[in-house]
């Protein structure tokens, strides 16, 4: 009787043990799979979902741009490409906002005007190009201190032969 007593009393301090410390890990996953017949993707997909930093270089005080790799194809036709609002970088002054070039294979990417920047044939072969966003200096061609912010926004779209 009392070994069994002992071997209840020492399952039940083994029980509450178990639950003195607890981690819980929490992570989303998610997929894209493009249709075969028309895709823009990252060919890297982990940085598209992040914030991207550009590199500030303290000896030149100069700042870097950012460049990457994107897969497409279109079976469509060729592929056009337009900037949904004004690309730059802020710290919430517009006096010292620092404006961005996009440039989608090697095509300087505008506001509201879309342009072929991936041919008929290059499309439906499939391609990788490359996005280039690229700061413009300010026209002192001194940057202000300060922690700046600001997003890319690229729509694209397949065009029917004519």
């Amino acid at each position: 009787m009392f070994r069994q007593l002992t071997v209840l009393m020492v399952s039940a301090m083994a029980c509450h043990g178990a639950f003195a410390a607890r981690e819980v890990q929490h992570f989303e996953v998610f997929v894209t799979i493009p249709s075969q017949a028309f895709y823009v993707i990252p060919a890297d997909p982990g940085w598209i979902h992040r914030e991207q930093s550009l590199p500030w270089n303290l000896t030149t005080s100069t700042l870097g741009g950012l460049r990457k790799y994107f897969d497409v194809k279109s079976e469509a036709g060729s592929i056009e490409a337009r900037l949904e609002g004004r690309p730059y970088l802020s710290n919430g002054t517009q006096a010292h906002d620092i404006g961005l070039r996009v440039l989608f294979n090697e095509k300087l990417l505008s506001e509201g005007e879309s342009r072929e920047v991936v041919s008929l044939v290059d499309a439906a072969q499939g391609k990788r190009v490359l996005l280039e966003v690229l700061p413009v200096p300010p026209a002192d061609g001194v940057y202000k201190p300060g922690n700046y912010f600001g997003s890319v926004n690229m729509v694209f779209n397949a065009v029917l032969p004519k």
